[in-house]
C-alpha cells in the first residue's frame, strides 16, 4: 500500500512539473522586448481587482485588444499574488481581525502589497491558466506584460515567516518587525507586512528563484519593483543579471535612485516631476520649477536613463485624489505634457474612461467603461507616441530644446529626432497669457488638425491652453 501511495505521489509531482515545462512550449511568439519598443511605448497599469465588476484576469483579458487603440505596448500588472490574512488591513487603518461582524469583515480584501506566497496567484483574480491566457493574449496583440513584485517585505502568513524567521528583520527581543523608516527609526505604517533582511544571502537566492519562476514558466516580460530604493542595489544587479539569462526583460523601479540604472533597471519613476505637475495645477509652482526639474534630470541621468511620467497611478488616485481633484482644468494640458516630454507615459486603470472617484484600496470597487474625451485624447497621443520619431522617449530619445517665451507661465520646447520635430507650447496657469515665440512658419496642431501660423508676433493663450505642433513642409 505504501509503495502504491509513493507511486501516486511521484506521478503527481511529475505531472505538476510537466505542466510548468509545457507552458513554455505553448508560449505565444512575440519579438523580445527591445530598446526600440521602449522608445515608442505607452505603459498601462492594470488594477485587476478594480478594473471590472468581476475583478478577474479573464475580464481584463477581454479588453486587451482595445488597449492597442491607446498605443499601449507594456501592461504593468499590480501584484498578482495571494494577500495575507494575518494583519490584513481594512479601510481606516485597522486590521480585519478587529472587525467582529463576519460579513463586514469579508468586504476587506487587504493590500496587494502584503504578499503571502511569491509563487502563487491571488484566487480573487482566477488561476494560473487564466494568467497565462492573459499573457498570451497580450503577446498576440503585440504587448508585453510586467509583474509588480514586492521585494522589500512580505505578508505575515508568508511561509518564510515560520520556516526562515532569520530571513526577516528582528528587534532586540528577536521579534520580526514591519518596515522601519531609517530617518525616524519608526514604522512606515506598513504594519500588514514583515520586513525582509537583505543581509541574509539565502533569502536573496530564494527571492531570485521565485523571480525566475514567472519568467521561465509564464513568459512574463519583466518586473516593476515596489519600493526599489529600500532594497540594496547589489541584489538587483545579481537578480536582473540572472533573469536576463532567460530572456530580454524590461525592469521598472519604483524609485528615483540613479544607482539603480547601473544595476539593471531600464526606467524609474518621475515622482519629483509628478509632484511639480500637481503643484503647477494648484498654482503653487510655475514654468520655473518645471525647467529646473528638466535641467536636473539632464545633470543626474545618463543619456540611456529614462523616467515614467504620469498624472495619476494607484497611489495618487486612492490616497491623494482623482485627476480632476488634483489637477482640475489643467488635466488635459498636463496629460499631453507627459507624452510630449522625454520619458514613457503611464495610463492608470480608469484614467482612459474619465475615472472621477478615488478607487478603494482595501475593498472591491470598479471603474467606469464609457469612452469619452480622455479616451479620444489618449488615442491620439498614443498614436503619436508609437509612430512619431520626435516622441521617442527611451534610451535613444528625441532631443529636448527649451524655447524662450519671456513669460514665466508659458512653457515651450521642441523635441526632434532625425528629420522629425514636434513643438509643445502651453500656458501653465489659470490666467490668460501673452508671449512672443522666436519661431516662424506654418504648423499643424497634431490634436486639433488645424493650421497655425507663427511669425514672431504676440500669441495669446487662454488659461491652460496649449498647442502640440508639427511643422508643415513648404
Amino acid at each position: 500500500m505504501k509503495i502504491k501511495n509513493l507511486v501516486v505521489v511521484v506521478s503527481i509531482l511529475f505531472f505538476s512539473c510537466q505542466q510548468d515545462v509545457e507552458v513554455n512550449k505553448n508560449d505565444k511568439v512575440i519579438a523580445p522586448i527591445s530598446d526600440q519598443v521602449l522608445e515608442t511605448a505607452v505603459i498601462y497599469e492594470a488594477n485587476i481587482r478594480q478594473y471590472s465588476k468581476e475583478g478577474t484576469f479573464k475580464a481584463f483579458t477581454k479588453d486587451i485588444p482595445g488597449l492597442k487603440e491607446l498605443g499601449v505596448k507594456i501592461i504593468w500588472m499590480m501584484p498578482i499574488n495571494p494577500i495575507s490574512e494575518i494583519k490584513r488591513k481594512a479601510t481606516g487603518g485597522s486590521f480585519t481581525s478587529e472587525i467582529e461582524d463576519k460579513e463586514e469583515r469579508k468586504k476587506y480584501l487587504g493590500s496587494y502589497y502584503s504578499v503571502s506566497d511569491y509563487k502563487a496567484i491571488n484566487p480573487e483574480f482566477g488561476n494560473k491558466d487564466d494568467f497565462k491566457e492573459l499573457i498570451d493574449t497580450a503577446h498576440d496583440n503585440g504587448m508585453y506584460v510586467i509583474v509588480d513584485w514586492v521585494p522589500n517585505h512580505t505578508g505575515w502568513d508568508h511561509p518564510w515567516i515560520t520556516s526562515h524567521p532569520e530571513w526577516y528583520t528582528q528587534n532586540e527581543q528577536g521579534e520580526i518587525i514591519d518596515p522601519i523608516n531609517p530617518d525616524t527609526g519608526k514604522s512606515w505604517g506598513w504594519t500588514d507586512t514583515a520586513d525582509l533582511n537583505y543581509d541574509n544571502l539565502d533569502m536573496q537566492q530564494e527571492m531570485i528563484n521565485d523571480l525566475k519562476y514567472w519568467v521561465t514558466n509564464f513568459n512574463i516580460d519583466g518586473y516593476r519593483m515596489d519600493v526599489a530604493h529600500k532594497v540594496p542595489p547589489v541584489f538587483f544587479n545579481e537578480a536582473i543579471t540572472e533573469l536576463k539569462k532567460i530572456k530580454p526583460l524590461f525592469m521598472l523601479a519604483e524609485a528615483e535612485q540613479q544607482e539603480l540604472f547601473r544595476n539593471g533597471f531600464d526606467m524609474q519613476y518621475a515622482w519629483e516631476g509628478h509632484h511639480i505637475l500637481n503643484n503647477i495645477a494648484k498654482g503653487e509652482a510655475s514654468v520655473k520649477e518645471f525647467d529646473t526639474y528638466i535641467n536636473k534630470q539632464k545633470e543626474l541621468l545618463e543619456p540611456t536613463d529614462f523616467t515614467m511620467n504620469f498624472v495619476t497611478n494607484h497611489d495618487e488616485n486612492s490616497w491623494s485624489g482623482t485627476l480632476k481633484e488634483r489637477m482640475g482644468d489643467a488635466s488635459e494640458l498636463l496629460t499631453t505634457l507627459v507624452y510630449a516630454m522625454p520619458g514613457m507615459p503611464l495610463i492608470y486603470s480608469g484614467q482612459e474612461y474619465d475615472l472621477n472617484h478615488r478607487l478603494k484600496f482595501f475593498e472591491k470597487d470598479s471603474i467606469p467603461k464609457t469612452k469619452g474625451n480622455t479616451w479620444n485624447l489618449l488615442t491620439k497621443l498614443g498614436d503619436l507616441k508609437n509612430n512619431h520619431l520626435a516622441f521617442h522617449g527611451g534610451k535613444i530619445a528625441a532631443s529636448y530644446e527649451r524655447l524662450t517665451t519671456e513669460n514665466e507661465n508659458v512653457v515651450a520646447f521642441k523635441r526632434s529626432k532625425e528629420v522629425a520635430e514636434v513643438y509643445f507650447i502651453g500656458n501653465l496657469s489659470n490666467q490668460v497669457q501673452s508671449f512672443i515665440l522666436d519661431v516662424e512658419g506654418t504648423y499643424e496642431d497634431l490634436l486639433l488638425n488645424k493650421s497655425l501660423i507663427l511669425n514672431q508676433k504676440k500669441i495669446q493663450l487662454a488659461p491652460w491652453q496649449y498647442y502640440l505642433l508639427n511643422k508643415v513642409s513648404p
